[in-house]
């Protein structure tokens, strides 16, 4: 398959293109020199794309096929995971994934949406776009494990929910209801974390927590730039003036306190080095699991609500 390249990202690539042909005649020529000197200008350009993204880069950054999904921050950060499977009522959501895992040794539920990285990949994950069952599913989950107190983890990457007639027929937007009512009074440690997409209702079905943490690449927002641009614009030409409008990315979000905290990402994005932004994300998730669980489950509660509410308070 080929390698997904940004239009951004031309210009590091062709660089680290002639590094790479350089290296291979290091044996027989002594190009050490300029080798060192092609890297160096590899690091001053990566900082000089990366640091002044736009916003609608940082949506492609989310977007990128090659950013780790979330079974793949599972392997990355946990152990034990045991996958669970099924709403009990209708079927399996291949969209979204969940289980028992162990973070750093502790117990904890981890539920996540779920993309495919080929064409018959996603058509098998549905793009990552949920059902009402895999919305159920999630909700069965989060109950097995406020049964068994144990801390709940949701990673959020999805362009929304599975907009399709089928879905409407089993209720979707009940089902996201339900898990926005559940999740407010679930007595257990929540942590949401936003590791790509966070479109719409699709991502706040699984997004209602303690904390939330987002990615530094990624975007939350209740409508995607092309589809703002299409009702505002009639066209899909000035998703690049939507996504400045929509302000969805992290320091954005972090502003309006919406989410509490940005976790880091190597420089380029967690697609350029998926084991260092899982360690990145590992630390930070067991620094707040560590804090939540002091917490009574009466307080957490309190909180949770109290922190969703001040969201919708304004000034005029």
């Amino acid at each position: 398959m080929a390698k997904t390249i940004l239009e951004f990202e031309k210009p590091i690539i062709e660089l680290e293109q002639k590094i790479e042909e350089l290296r291979k005649y290091s044996d027989s020529l002594d190009v050490e020199e300029e080798i060192h000197d092609l890297e160096e200008n590899v690091r001053q350009l990566q900082k000089s794309i990366y640091t002044g993204l736009t916003r609608w880069q940082k949506v492609q950054l989310a977007r990128h096929p090659d950013r780790p999904y979330t079974l793949d921050y599972i392997s990355m950060m946990m152990t034990d995971f045991m996958e669970l499977h099924g709403d009990r009522s209708f079927g399996d959501d291949k969209a979204i994934v969940g289980g028992f895992a162990r973070l750093d040794g502790v117990p904890v539920m981890v539920i996540g949406h779920q993309k495919g990285r080929d064409t018959k990949s996603n058509v098998f994950r549905n793009f990552g776009m949920p059902n009402p069952e895999g919305y159920r599913k999630a909700l069965r989950l989060m109950k097995l494990a406020t049964k068994f107190t144990r801390p709940i983890i949701t990673m959020l990457d999805t362009p929304g929910a599975y907009p399709g007639l089928e879905a409407e027929e089993r209720g979707q937007a009940e089902a996201i209801a339900r898990n926005l009512f559940e999740m407010s009074h679930l007595p257990v440690p929540i942590i949401v974390v936003i590791v790509g997409e966070g479109a719409s209702g699709g991502a706040l079905g699984i997004g209602i927590g303690d904390r939330i943490l987002m990615m530094e690449n990624t975007w939350y927002s209740v409508i995607s730039p092309e589809s703002c641009s299409s009702i505002l614009w009639r066209s899909w030409d000035f998703k690049e003036q939507a996504a400045e409008a929509l302000k969805l990315t992290a320091p954005d979000l972090l502003a309006q306190g919406i989410v509490d905290r940005i976790v880091p990402e190597p420089l380029g994005g967690a697609h350029r080095n998926p084991e260092e932004a899982a360690k990145l994300l590992k630390s930070i998730l067991i620094d707040e699991l560590k804090k939540l669980t002091k917490v009574k489950p009466d307080k957490l509660v309190e909180k949770r609500i109290e922190k969703f509410g001040k969201m919708g308070e304004w000034e005029e």
